[in-house]
């Protein structure tokens, strides 16, 4: 009874939604370039179908920072926006804060708990009520490689750390760049994540930046990470500070760089180009990380209006997690799909692996929250890793020195 009840609440919330003419739909998010930019468009499309306008609210930066700080802004002014593009750990604090909405009843009627892996769950509840909207799953030891140039050096895809190393070499050895990266501590933190779960194993990856456990953190494994970062550092370009991370795809694209460490959000950036998987470029996971996954997940956070969810906020959440805008967006975005039971044949080559790599991954325990986009662990941690990282990166630490301020730095803020 108490079920048919919520469900007919929710059915009549819904014919409210759309007896009434709806509001625009205020949209903070980060997707500013081109391929992130000609996804959001589905979604937007989608919406303008249902009369619902659209009021967009980019703010550049492609870890999110700086969209969390102008976020806390129009919070304290008492402005939210209608709904946010969030990751892992800034959900639960803004739920802990109760400035979320409660999307139960929209949850309840569409099944969501039946078809949103575990995983992701925790993210997008807090104390049992759904408050945010998964839009996709984006897994981040991907690496993405100009076909040509490999072909033409008579380069493998490599599939361990030293087949890299000496695929890295034989690129050097060509005049090209071997390794396309913006110097962004956001990025720097992607590539660790790959390097650390490689080096260590998945055992090593979640006593160290899930469970943050001090010995694992301050081990000679850790260090053996941050020696790798190092080979890593020794094949990037000289102008890579301060690159944003969608122009260092354009390297790989126009043939200017072999390889770029990057999520799966970069193939947008491919397909945007008209580039194809598998005939222009390759993807595969970071050399030693083939069968594991460490992911993120766009999702979008709606703000509560008052006690109940707004009837545009209602809407738009029923069309994040549509089976049919699941899978078109996702075609356009390079991520998979946040529900279950969304069919791969839209998909090309790489999403159709990225697909197959999670289901394998969830299905045997390697499925792990990415630590460099806020899915192992709080934000404060998460920063402070960051500074370590960026700091051996740009050479202000050796290895050794490294591993001690990492350990530190965990002890500080956790």
């Amino acid at each position: 009874m108490r079920k048919l009840t919520m469900m007919t609440a929710a059915a009549a919330l819904m014919a409210a939604s759309t007896s009434v003419q709806a509001e625009d739909v205020e949209v903070l998010h980060w997707w500013t370039s081109g391929g992130e930019a000609a996804a959001l468009n589905v979604l937007k499309e989608d919406l303008q179908g249902q009369g619902i306008g659209w009021q967009d609210m980019p703010v550049a930066g492609g870890g999110g920072t700086q969209a969390m700080t102008v976020l806390r802004a129009r919070v304290t002014s008492g402005n939210p926006p209608t709904a946010v593009q969030m990751l892992g750990f800034d959900i639960l604090d803004w739920a802990g804060e109760g400035a979320l909405a409660d999307l139960n009843i929209q949850a309840g009627l569409e099944g969501w708990d039946d078809v949103v892996p575990e995983a992701l769950q925790q993210f997008a509840k807090h104390d049992g009520k759904w408050v945010s909207a998964p839009v996709n799953v984006h897994s981040t030891n991907w690496v993405w490689a100009n076909k040509a140039i490999l072909d033409e050096l008579g380069i493998a895809v490599p599939t361990t750390w030293d087949e890299f190393v000496a695929a890295l070499e034989k690129v050097k050895a060509s005049g090209k760049t071997p390794i396309a990266h913006g110097g962004q501590a956001w990025q720097d933190a992607t590539v660790f994540d790959a390097v650390a779960m490689s080096t260590g194993g998945p055992e090593f990856y979640k006593k160290a930046f899930i469970d943050l456990d001090e010995e694992t953190l301050g081990s000679d494994t850790m260090k053996e990470a941050f020696d790798r970062m190092a080979v890593i550092r020794s094949h990037v370009d000289d102008n890579f500070s301060g690159r944003d991370w969608n122009l260092a795809t354009a390297m790989v694209i126009n043939g200017d760089a072999a390889f770029q460490m990057m999520g799966d959000w970069a193939k947008g950036e491919f397909l945007n180009a008209d580039k194809k998987p598998d005939t222009d470029f390759l993807c595969f996971r970071f050399p030693g990380t083939q069968d594991q996954v460490t992911f993120n997940a766009d999702q979008f956070a709606m703000f509560a209006q008052g006690k109940e969810v707004g009837k545009e906020q209602a809407a738009l959440a029923t069309a994040i997690l549509s089976p049919s805008f699941q899978s078109a967006f996702n075609v356009v975005k390079g991520s998979v799909p946040a529900r279950t039971d969304v069919s791969d044949d839209a998909f090309d080559a790489c999403g159709k692996k990225g697909m197959a790599d999670l289901k394998a991954a969830a299905d045997s325990g390697n499925l792990y929250g990415s630590m460099a986009h806020g899915h192992a662990n709080p934000a404060a941690v998460k920063n402070a890793m960051y500074d370590v990282i960026t700091a051996h990166f740009n050479g202000e630490y050796d290895s050794a020195t490294a591993v001690e301020e990492l350990v530190t730095a965990v002890q500080i803020n956790k």
